[in-house]
């Protein structure tokens, strides 16, 4: 039992990043962005690729994977900001051409690295004196890490930039800020932190598959909103801490309601309908909560 609580927490840590990611697009931006469902694979489909066949360091390709997916947003950037084309579609256009170009990365839809020296079993034999909790530290380490400078960069002159662009363009361009380079920097970052998380969750499960990446908004938009309904704060390090708890509450549930799911009918095949199941939950109890919050301020 306490394994399963392991994997469920490591998880969550690593989806974390790619949630932190979403939450740049939707809370930050307010800009749906689809690209993550794409980028998620080319983070992954990128460390594979280089682990298997040019044999790179497993901590280097996360980096790589990085501006892989950076370079992805900022074309969804310039298809929105450039080529006039609505948020959501350009997100649309390139997660469909992200799928091709993955399968053209990866040259198969699956890739399994499970004879090659990935970032988890390395550090699982260079902290082997901290057994289970080995794989668990670095996860927890990486993310956190990623939080903090997170938190500083929207700290930062050019944080509060991009925040204000997703408040108010009309505002932030009466200040001759571009809000047109806020968004393509906002995307860039996002699909950045997503294709790393998508590194680093193929390295963990020892195989990148093109399909891997579906539902990755969903999942990230889960986070958001459940970590947003448990900790109500604007600011920035109370908001991605949430986002994590959100993570990891999601990730637990899910996990959760595949091993014990028999009970209700549920089998492995509904994890999607479970995954959708969860973000209504996460939605409604809010949107519950505040109808009775009027209606008692009413009497």
């Amino acid at each position: 039992m306490a394994a399963l609580w392991i994997h469920a927490i490591e998880q969550g840590l690593a989806h974390g990043i790619a949630a932190l990611g979403v939450f740049l697009t939707y809370r930050i931006l307010d800009f749906p962005d689809l690209t993550v469902d794409g980028s998620f694979v080319t983070g992954a489909a990128i460390a594979s690729v280089l682990l298997v066949h040019a044999g790179f360091d497993p901590f280097s390709v996360l980096l790589l994977a990085f501006l892989a997916g950076a370079i992805a947003g900022t074309l969804t950037g310039l298809l929105n900001t450039q080529l006039g084309i609505t948020n959501l579609l350009a997100g649309v256009l390139m997660m469909i051409m992200l799928y091709s170009i993955n399968l053209r990365i990866m040259g198969r839809p699956n890739l399994s690295m499970l004879r090659v020296e990935t970032a988890t079993r390395v550090v699982h034999t260079l902290w082997s004196p901290l057994g289970a909790f080995a794989v668990l530290a670095f996860i927890g380490l990486l993310t956190f890490a990623i939080k903090f400078l997170l938190d500083g960069f929207l700290r930062t002159e050019l944080g509060f930039a991009l925040r204000a662009t997703g408040d108010s363009e009309s505002m932030i361009t009466a200040q001759g800020v571009s809000t047109k380079r806020m968004k393509i920097l906002g995307l860039a970052l996002s699909n950045g932190l997503v294709a790393l998380s998508g590194a680093l969750v193929a390295q963990y499960s020892g195989f990148a598959d093109v399909g891997m990446g579906i539902g990755t908004i969903v999942t990230g938009l889960a986070a958001v909103i459940i970590g947003g309904a448990l900790i109500r704060s604007q600011r920035v390090g109370w908001m991605t801490l949430s986002v994590l708890l959100g993570s990891l509450i999601y990730r637990i549930a899910v996990i959760l309601a595949l091993r014990y799911g028999y009970v209700v009918g549920f089998e492995a095949s509904d994890l999607k309908m479970i995954t959708s199941l969860l973000v209504i939950l996460a939605l409604v109890v809010p949107y519950v909560r505040e109808r009775r919050r009027k209606k008692v301020s009413a009497c």
